[in-house]
C-alpha cells in the first residue's frame, strides 16, 4: 500500500511527528474551526474539543495508522478504519471534508515542525493521509448504500421511560410513517437536536431495543454531568430536559461494527460496565430470538444496583438463554442485590480459550477486562469493544 520511498521517509519521521502530534491536532482543529466554524457547530462534538479528547483520539489514530503503514506495508488496519468509518457515516461526513482536513492538518504540520518537512516528507505523509482517507471514502460510501436511509430522518417520541436516577429510554416512531430498515444488535444510531444558541449537535446512542422490534427504535441516554474541568453533556442534558412523549428527534440509520456476525455454537462473553449496558442487552435480545444454546457469560458492573440501567431487560433476555450465567457487581449497595461488591473481575470465573468477547463501558474498564481475558488465553482478534465518544484506546 505504502510505496517503499515513503516507507523509509515516514519510519524516520515518526519518531519526530508522533512527539509533537498532541501539538499538531491541537493547532489542526483552531486552524480548521477558525476558517470553518459550521463544522465545531453543527458536526463536532463541542463538549469533546473542550476536553481535548478528540484531539488524543485523532493523534491516536493518525499514529496507529502510520505505524501500521510502515510495519506491515502491503497490509491495511481494516479494524480500525471500519470502527471509524461507521462513525463517520453516522455523522454524515461527505468526501468532500477531507481535502479540508487535509489542507489545515499538513498546515498545522509546518507550523509546528518547520523546516524539518522537506519536500520528500511532505510527500510521504501526504501519502499516508489520502491512504487513509481514500480508504474512509470507500468504506463510507459502501456504508451508505447499505443504509438505504437518506441522511436523516425526523422521529416521533412515543414513550418515554425513567430507568435510573440519570438514564431515561425514549422509544421513537418515524413521523413519515415509511419503512424501517432492520438493524443489528449492537449498532447505535446518531441523535441531532439544535441547542438553544443554534448549534446542531449530534451524538451516537446504541440502539437498547430487541432488532426485531419492527417500526420503534429505542435508545437509553445516560445524563452526562461534568466535572474537573469537563463540561456538562450539552445534548444528553437537552434530551433529559426538554425531549418528551410527542417530541420529534433527527436521526441517522444505524451503523456501528460492534455486532454479533457468526456466533453458532460459540461460547460468548459480554462484559459492560454503567452505560455500556445497552448494546449488551439488544445482543442478549437477538441470541434470546434465535434461540443460542452454547454459554454466554454476563458481566456488567455499575456503581449500584439502583444506577444499574436496564437491568431487568439484562436479566429477562439472560434467563432465555439456556447456557447462561449472569455476574453483576456493585461499588456500593450490593448487599441484598444478588450482586457483588467491588469492580468487575473475571480472575475466577471460567472462561472457555474459544470465547468471542464484546466489551462496552469506559475504557479502564475495558482494559482490564481485556487483560483477564487474553491472560485466561482467549485470541486477542476473539475480543471486540466499543468506546462511546472518542476512541483514545489508540490514543494511550
Amino acid at each position: 500500500m505504502l510505496s517503499e520511498q515513503s516507507v523509509t521517509v515516514v519510519r524516520a519521521t515518526l519518531p519526530v511527528v508522533g512527539a509533537a502530534i498532541g501539538d499538531i491536532t491541537e493547532r489542526f482543529y483552531r486552524r480548521m474551526f477558525t476558517a470553518h466554524p459550521e463544522l465545531l457547530r453543527d458536526l463536532f462534538n463541542r463538549g469533546n474539543q473542550a476536553a481535548g479528547t478528540q484531539r488524543q483520539a485523532l493523534a491516536g489514530s493518525i499514529a496507529a495508522f502510520a505505524t501500521h503503514l510502515v510495519e506491515h506495508p502491503d497490509q491495511r488496519p481494516d479494524e480500525m478504519l471500519s470502527r471509524i468509518a461507521h462513525k463517520h457515516a453516522s455523522l454524515g461526513v461527505t468526501p468532500e471534508q477531507y481535502p479540508i482536513v487535509r489542507e489545515h492538518l499538513f498546515a498545522a504540520i509546518v507550523e509546528v515542525l518547520g523546516e524539518a518537512v522537506t519536500a520528500e516528507v511532505a510527500a510521504a505523509w501526504d501519502e499516508v493521509y489520502w491512504l487513509m482517507a481514500n480508504a474512509l471514502v470507500a468504506i463510507e460510501k459502501r456504508l451508505y448504500e447499505e443504509a438505504g436511509d437518506p441522511g436523516w430522518r425526523q422521529w416521533e417520541v412515543v414513550e418515554r421511560i425513567a430507568e435510573t436516577a440519570d438514564v431515561v429510554t425514549f422509544r421513537l416512531r418515524p413521523v413519515d410513517g415509511g419503512p424501517v430498515t432492520g438493524f443489528r444488535a449492537g449498532q447505535y444510531v446518531s441523535v441531532r437536536v439544535e441547542l438553544p444558541d443554534g448549534a446542531r449537535q449530534i451524538r451516537q446512542y446504541s440502539l437498547s431495543g430487541a432488532p426485531g422490534a419492527g417500526a420503534v427504535r429505542q435508545i437509553s441516554v445516560k445524563r452526562v454531568s461534568g466535572g474537573a474541568g469537563t463540561p456538562d453533556g450539552e445534548v444528553s442534558q437537552h434530551l433529559h430536559a426538554r425531549v418528551e412523549e410527542g417530541s420529534v428527534l433527527e436521526l441517522s440509520a444505524p451503523y456501528g461494527d460492534l455486532v454479533l456476525g457468526d456466533v453458532a455454537d460459540r461460547p460468548l462473553l459480554l462484559a459492560s460496565a454503567g452505560i455500556g449496558v445497552t448494546p449488551m442487552v439488544a445482543m442478549l435480545a437477538q441470541l434470546a430470538e434465535d434461540g443460542h444454546g452454547a454459554p454466554v457469560t454476563v458481566v456488567h458492573g455499575d456503581r449500584s444496583p439502583a444506577d444499574h440501567a436496564l437491568r431487568a431487560d439484562h436479566e429477562a433476555y439472560a434467563g432465555k438463554l439456556p447456557q447462561a450465567a449472569v455476574r453483576f457487581w456493585y461499588e456500593t449497595d450490593a448487599a441484598g442485590s444478588g450482586g457483588r461488591t467491588g469492580l468487575v473481575d473475571l480472575r475466577e470465573m471460567d472462561v472457555p480459550k474459544d470465547t468471542r468477547a464484546y466489551l462496552c463501558g469506559p475504557l479502564p474498564f475495558m482494559r482490564v477486562v481485556r487483560t483477564q481475558l487474553i491472560e485466561k488465553g482467549v485470541a486477542p482478534a476473539d475480543i471486540h469493544y466499543e468506546v462511546f465518544g472518542p476512541d483514545l484506546w489508540l490514543a494511550q
